[in-house]
């Protein structure tokens, strides 16, 4: 199953284009990654990159992948695609590819995503990443999307925006460590109801959150023609 990710940033796109397409951006605001840098190349070939995710202080899990993109297309929208292996033991993800595309509109650019992946581990990594990981790497990237999006619209940088969003979540959470030590007759239905209370509150305005990108293709998507001929070179 493909996963999908849209959201709509109010910004230039040039800028949105150069924090998205330079490796030094994108790894500020994408909770995937931790580094990602482009490797030597020739001028005709695509561009090839190589990325890593820390899990530990001294655990890395890293990979490499090949980009290319459309800057300038006919209709006015911009497209990007890549794909991207890893060989590392401890990587469920083995293999995949997406794509990014830059549609403008009013009143913004809509910049969506989709991408798909063959994890390994065999059966007991199927079950891993249906359970687990392909829910958790879909909420990253949406995470991260409204990320970018503060960024390139009001100007909030991307460890700034990552401590709004922790500083919030230990609000949240001291919320309901406190209705559970204060009631002392029914606790659990307390702490229970400031615990509902607090996930469906939404988050402040400037802090990153996943709920406000769309998760479902709003029709049948394709992937660019793009990601066909990066993948057949």
């Amino acid at each position: 199953m493909q996963l999908y990710v849209e959201t709509v940033i109010d910004a230039d796109m040039e800028l949105l284009w150069e924090r998205t397409q330079d490796p030094a951006q994108h790894q500020c605001w994408d909770l995937r990654f931790t580094s990602i840098s482009y490797l030597p190349r020739a001028e005709a070939e695509p561009q090839r990159f190589r990325y890593a995710t820390r899990l530990l202080p001294l655990v890395w899990i890293a990979g490499t992948g090949v980009s290319a993109g459309e800057r300038q297309r006919p209709d006015g929208t911009r497209v990007s695609a890549l794909r991207f292996a890893s060989s590392h033991p401890l990587a469920l993800l083995a293999e995949g590819s997406g794509y990014w595309r830059y549609v403008p509109g009013h009143p913004g650019i809509r910049f969506l995503t989709g991408f798909d992946y063959r994890p390994r581990w065999g059966r007991c990594g199927a079950v891993a990443d249906r359970l687990l990981f392909r829910p958790l790497m879909g909420w990253a990237t949406a995470w991260s999307f409204d990320r970018l999006r503060l960024w390139c619209e009001r100007g909030i940088p991307p460890r700034a925006a990552l401590a709004r969003a922790l500083g919030e979540s230990a609000l949240r959470l001291a919320l309901v460590l406190a209705a559970l030590l204060a009631s002392p007759v029914a606790p659990l239905a307390l702490a229970a109801g400031t615990a509902v209370l607090a996930a469906l509150l939404p988050p402040l305005p400037g802090t990153p959150a996943a709920r406000r990108c769309r998760r479902i293709p709003p029709e049948r998507v394709r992937a660019p023609r793009l990601l066909a001929t990066l993948e057949s070179s």
